[in-house]
C-alpha cells in the first residue's frame, strides 16, 4: 500500500449520497467515537456523483452531531483502479459492480447494510479535526 494519492477536503454533508443503509448501533458507536476523538478518518466519496463509498456510518453520525462539513477524499471511482469493490460475506449478493454502487447512490432505494466492501490500494490518512471546526453555524 502507498500513501493516499489524494488530499483530504472538507465537503458539505448535504451533498453526500449513501448507497447502502446503516446499522443504528454502529452509528451510535461512531457518534461516541467522534465526540471523543473528533473526525479521525475521512469519508471516501466518488468525485462525480458524491456517492459515499466508505464511511456511511461516520456520515450518519456526523448528521446526528449537526455537522455542516465532513472531511472527504474524492476519487474518480469508475476509472480509478486503486479502488475496488467486493461483497461482504452473507450480504445476499455474490458480486457487485462499481456501476451498481453508483446507481444505488443515485436512486431512492439502498443496498442493505454491509453489502459492498470497498478496498483501496492506498493508505487512508489519519486526521484529527475537532468537531467544532465542522459544526453547523
Amino acid at each position: 500500500m502507498v500513501d493516499a494519492p489524494y488530499d483530504v477536503e472538507l465537503m458539505s454533508i448535504d451533498l453526500l449520497k449513501g448507497h447502502e443503509e446503516v446499522i443504528s448501533d454502529n452509528v451510535s458507536r461512531r457518534v461516541n467515537k467522534l465526540e471523543k476523538k473528533g473526525f479521525y478518518k475521512p469519508i471516501i466519496v466518488d468525485r462525480e456523483t458524491c456517492v459515499i463509498l466508505d464511511g456511511h456510518h461516520k456520515c450518519m453520525a456526523a448528521h446526528k452531531l449537526s455537522l455542516r462539513l465532513v472531511p472527504v477524499i474524492l476519487v474518480d471511482y469508475l476509472t480509478d483502479d486503486s479502488v475496488s469493490v467486493v461483497t461482504w460475506p452473507n450480504s445476499g449478493k455474490n458480486s457487485i459492480t462499481k456501476n451498481e454502487v453508483i446507481e444505488k447512490g443515485m436512486s431512492e432505494s439502498l443496498f442493505h447494510p454491509k453489502t459492498s466492501r470497498h478496498l483501496f490500494d492506498f493508505e487512508l490518512p489519519k486526521i484529527a479535526i475537532p468537531l467544532s471546526d465542522l459544526r453547523k453555524k
